[in-house]
């Protein structure tokens, strides 16, 4: 027994050491290719399910499988990579084959084999690049179907409600869609009927009491407990604002979620409903899940019983005003959700839903109309307010000139919704229903939702990222005492993460956005990544469409450009330790390489690669040259300066005659204030080639001298000691370097004293030398002292003694 148990030991121990063995020495490229197969297998299935495709469910799992197989073939091409540079490596190690010399059988043999392997990986790289883009063009035609099937649906056109054909319809439908109706609501009853029967009815009436519990008390319980924290416990103001108002979007939303939950739960499990019930049972969670958030997320928003954490910029009277209007909208999109989930587990005909879907834009029309009307007696009363207050505003105060921006931008979104309201209104009278639906339902109140609901997010993130990362914080005094970071450079980093997370919720926001247009989200940030990686495949296209998605892309990246170029100046840059010269060059040059990559990224998505770019500038490099000679030498020139900084903004400086305080520095030219408060604009090309005299430079000091003559007669010590008291009791006039007087000469019976004093800077010496002056004057003449300059004389010679 031992001896067959030691056996078996030892195959298994075999067994199990020849799988190893094996699994190492198999080919990797050989299983690279077999899952290049698999993924090609895929792409093909795929692109077969995708003719016959009907839904958007079915075109998204699609998509999705398309990602994976894209995913596969990447994997299988970075194999493939660096298996091609191993082959690379022996080859280089075998080395070429010298002309005229056989080589050994064995160095011949391994050249073929490598010869070999290096065609067979080259070929899989190949058809993994070209299955890639397969999956790729693949992926954009089901996009591009989804988009058709949309638009197509936009183009369905019912009977309109003013004819009496669509009446007559419904009339004739009416019948059949009440036995419908009757018999789905018969089994419903059956269902209940059984479930009553089975005993199990307190199952029910307990979901129904947890539901109830969870609704009402347990959600303002929890909405009070986080307003106590934040007041109590939270650390900073804004993080009170934006974490009570995200408290109260999650517990608004998430408990009568559970609420409704508990009560469907509670009726499958006491037996009371059918599978036929189910789809509306699920709607219902749903609708009554939206409904919350979106009331929730109005409540959030406009703080109706705390102005001043509310986080929008309006007043207390407009947030009470809007806030009905929100749980209107949730009602009805709650309502819209259970009303299509019954219309469609009915079974009810195309006309009952075509009534249904007419019936439901228009009562959403009612609603955003109402809105509409209340947002334009907000405005009205404020302009009336303003205008009973008397005072006319003042145009150059950046507060009313930001005001008067924040009301243009409100009224232009006020007249877009307008618009669109009326646009739906237009296609509901004339038919197109499932358009005018549409419009209401996704344009007005999706963008609406995703809007608030990302300008929270980007409130909350900035706030707990900048608090938790900040120099004050007890994050920060860890890392400042514990790790030995900078304070400033704490702050640096919260801001930095705060705009990479910010800029990241801003893409989730326009992939949200885009959605209910045709666009999946895997598309959609393919696409991104496609335009920011100014991949181009085939050549360039000049078609108008083309041309106006470069249009677009180029507005695109020019505003998130200035957004950034925003947040350099007034969020990252204060927390730096540069000077604002520094912080000046910093924004120009971020400037140009932002305009610049925004460019780049218009001309990428135009079709126009790097390598065309490179050869245009090349074509045009001597015209430039010659043309744009003084403009490109001042462009370098400023480059210069702000590289090298021999002149920074505030520093007095002196061009020629010219003396003045700098005030901008632009990669073209130099403005410069004279004492005048005018302005000299001096090319760079100036400040780079002659001279320059930089009176502020390494925080220079200012000097002041005086000159003046006693009679010879007057004890020089004691001027002397007039002179430098005078200096000591100028407070502008410092003790280093001490000031001094001098004897400078002695002419025709008067002494020249010749005095220096410093000052912090040289635009303090010119008044400081005046102070200065008038109290040695005054101080000279309480001690008799005539003062004066050296006496000139003139002598007439008589003309025998004149020179020639």
């Amino acid at each position: 027994m031992p001896l067959r148990f030691l056996t078996a030991c030892i195959a298994l121990l075999i067994a199990v050491t020849g799988a190893a063995v094996f699994a190492q020495t198999a080919d990797p490229v050989q299983d690279a290719a077999n899952r290049l197969a698999s993924a090609s297998a895929e792409v093909r299935a795929v692109e077969r399910a995708a003719d016959v495709a009907t839904t958007r469910e079915e075109r998204a799992a699609l998509t999705d499988r398309l990602s994976a197989a894209r995913a596969a073939a990447d994997d299988v091409g970075a194999t493939l990579d660096a298996q091609m540079a191993l082959v690379e490596a022996k080859v280089t190690e075998i080395g070429p084959a010298t002309p005229g010399i056989v080589d050994a059988p064995d160095i011949a043999q391994q050249r073929r084999l490598l010869a070999q392997r290096r065609a067979t990986i080259d070929s899989g790289i190949r058809r993994g690049k070209l299955l890639i883009v397969e999956a790729q063009q693949l992926a954009d035609q089901i996009a591009a179907d989804q988009t058709a099937e949309l638009g197509r649906s936009w183009a369905t056109r019912n009977r309109s409600p003013l004819t009496p054909h669509f009446w007559t319809e419904l009339i004739v439908a009416t019948p059949r869609d009440v036995v419908r109706a009757v018999h789905f609501t018969q089994q419903m009853m059956d269902d209940v009927g059984g479930g009553l029967a089975g005993g199990r009815l307190w199952l029910a009436i307990l979901g129904a009491v947890v539901a109830v519990a969870l609704g009402w008390p347990g959600r303002i319980a929890l909405r009070e407990a986080g307003r106590r924290y934040a007041i109590g416990a939270a650390p900073g103001h804004r993080i009170r604002r934006t974490g009570y108002a995200m408290w109260r979007l999650v517990t608004g939303t998430a408990l009568p979620t559970l609420a409704a939950l508990a009560l469907v739960q509670g009726l499958r499990w006491s037996g009371l409903t059918a599978a036929a019930a189910e789809p509306i049972l699920t709607a219902f969670v749903f609708a009554v899940g939206m409904g919350g958030f979106i009331g929730a997320l109005g409540a959030a928003l406009l703080m109706r019983s705390q102005g001043s954490w509310r986080l929008l910029p309006i007043g207390d009277t407009v947030a009470r005003a809007l806030l009905p209007w929100a749980w209107v909208l949730a009602v009805l999109t709650g309502l819209d959700i259970l009303l299509s989930a019954v219309v469609e587990t009915m079974r009810l005909s195309a006309t009952a839903i075509a009534a249904t879907d007419a019936v439901l834009a228009a009562v959403r029309l009612l609603a955003i109309g109402g809105l509409l009307f209340t947002l334009g007696r907000l405005r009205s009363r404020a302009r009336a307010a303003e205008e009973e207050a008397g005072a006319a505003p003042d145009a150059a105060d950046p507060a009313v000139t930001s005001a008067g921006a924040k009301r243009a931008g409100v009224g232009i979104v006020t007249l877009v919704a307008w618009l669109v309201t009326l646009a739906s209104a237009a296609a509901l009278l004339i038919g197109y229903t499932t358009f005018s639906l549409f419009l209401t339902r996704i344009v007005i109140e999706w963008l609406a939702i995703v809007v608030g609901t990302f300008y929270l997010l980007l409130a909350f993130v900035d706030d707990v990222v900048t608090t938790v990362f900040s120099a004050n914080s007890r994050t920060g005094h860890v890392l400042a005492r514990g790790v030995g970071i900078r304070p400033g450079a704490i702050d640096q980093f919260g801001v930095l993460l705060s705009g990479v997370l910010r800029l990241g919720l801003a893409l989730v926001a326009i992939v949200m956005l885009l959605t209910p247009f045709g666009s999946g989200v895997d598309s959609t940030v393919e696409r991104f990544a496609t335009v920011a990686g100014g991949i181009t495949i085939g050549d360039v296209s000049i078609a108008p469409g083309a041309i106006l998605r470069a249009v677009a892309v180029l507005i695109v990246g020019l505003a998130l450009a200035r957004l950034f170029l925003r947040w350099l100046n007034e969020r990252y840059l204060p927390t730096t330790s540069l000077d604002l010269s520094g912080r000046n060059s910093f924004a120009l040059i971020a400037r140009y390489v932002a305009v610049l990559l925004a460019t780049l990224w218009g001309l990428a998505s135009l079709g126009i690669g790097m390598e065309r770019i490179a050869l245009l500038l090349s074509a045009l490099s001597v015209g430039i040259g010659f043309g744009l000679q003084a403009i490109t030498q001042n462009f370098v020139s400023g480059l210069i300066l702000l590289a090298e900084r021999p002149v920074k903004i505030g520093d007095l400086v002196r061009i020629g005659t010219e003396e003045g305080d700098v005030k901008r520095i632009s990669v073209r030219a130099t403005e410069i204030e004279l004492a005048d408060h005018s302005t000299l604009i001096v090319p760079n090309s100036e400040l780079i080639t002659k001279t320059v005299l930089n009176k502020t430079m390494s925080n220079a000091l200012g000097r002041l001298q005086i000159q003046f003559s006693v009679p010879l007669g007057v004890e020089p010590q004691r001027v002397r000691t007039i002179v430098l008291d005078a200096f000591a009791a100028e407070p502008a006039i410092l003790a280093d370097p001490a000031p001094v007087a001098f004897i400078d000469t002695i002419a025709d019976g008067r002494i020249l004293f010749n005095c220096f004093a410093h000052t912090a800077s040289p635009r303090a010496a010119y008044p400081t030398r005046s102070a200065a002056l008038i109290a040695i004057l005054q101080r000279l003449a309480e001690e008799d002292i005539d003062v004066g300059t050296v006496p000139q004389q003139l002598q007439l010679l008589p003309a025998e003694h004149r020179p020639d």
